[in-house]
């Protein structure tokens, strides 16, 4: 058996897992939950948009005015995890911000169409409480994508923005169709090219992988505000990242991009070792900048 075979066999093993899983949870609802760490250390509201839950966790000490509103990673398919949790408390801690998390549906059981009837008047219903200039949109991995076509859709229909937008390692096209992936796929040890283009399918539902919403590598980009993406050169997902920088410059919006040499895919959530903390430290500068 020569090497091409053992990897198309190991391609489709694979892809056989992953429609597996998918059938699995396409009879399941799952949700995020609060873990009690979070829940004793900070006060928490909880409401509801269409069914699904959005924490407002603020500091009980030294809480200002500012508010992360953040997506969480997970190929839209999973849930939050303790990592993000871990992030989003050191975050507090850091800055005394407070921070918003909407439980968005998940994939297969939804698809996008459902995620934005939930986050665009999820989003109206926050700037009725809370000032765009106090608002940081944020988000990992998928939910980076998620919180880019966002803000292009409130672009596109005239609504304010966010003060900032932060994307940590952002998948901004579902299709996987950028050929320099095959070069960052030897390096990547966390994700999958071909698996991810199964979640994409799955998210993208039976009509939406044209729309900018699915992939806001294509979307409009006029009306976006103080963009910046942390991307790792261990990522399949970076030459997206650059890619879609490099479109905005040549449209006239500049977007901040910061590269990392050997960091991998949503390293800065991790929070381990020396590079990790660069670029949470850089964040934190990032996130009090304007």
């Amino acid at each position: 058996m020569n090497k091409k075979t053992i990897v198309i066999i190991g391609v489709l093993t694979l892809m056989m897992i992953m429609l597996a899983i998918a059938a699995y949870f396409l009879f399941i609802d799952i949700q995020s939950k609060v873990p009690k760490t979070i829940e004793e250390k900070y006060e928490i509201q909880i409401t509801k948009y269409d069914n699904r839950n959005v924490f407002t966790i603020c500091p009980k000490q030294g809480k200002n005015e500012q508010y992360i509103l953040y997506f969480h990673g997970g190929s839209y398919m999973a849930e939050m995890t303790d990592d993000h949790w871990k992030f989003l408390d050191r975050l507090m801690q850091e800055t005394g911000n407070s921070v918003i998390v909407p439980d968005y549906p998940l994939t297969p059981k939804y698809n996008y169409k459902d995620v934005f009837e939930m986050v665009v008047p999820m989003y109206q219903e926050i700037l009725q409480k809370i000032p765009p200039e106090n608002i940081i949109m944020m988000g990992d991995s998928a939910g980076g994508g998620l919180a880019l076509a966002l803000e292009e859709k409130l672009g596109e229909e005239g609504i304010e923005v966010p003060n900032q937008l932060i994307l940590i390692s952002p998948w901004l096209d579902v299709t996987m169709s950028n050929p320099e992936i095959e070069e960052y796929q030897k390096n990547d040890k966390n994700l999958n090219k071909e698996a991810l283009k199964v979640a994409g399918m799955a998210y993208s539902g039976a009509d939406g992988m044209e729309s900018y919403l699915v992939n806001p590598i294509k979307g409009p980009v006029h009306k976006l505000k103080n963009v910046t993406i942390y991307t790792g050169m261990y990522d399949i997902l970076n030459p997206d990242a650059r890619k879609f920088a490099e479109r905005a410059k040549e449209e006239g919006v500049e977007i901040t991009i910061k590269e990392y040499e050997e960091a991998e895919h949503i390293w800065l959530i991790y929070q381990e070792g020396e590079l990790a903390e660069q670029a949470f430290r850089d964040l934190i500068g990032q996130i009090t900048k304007f």
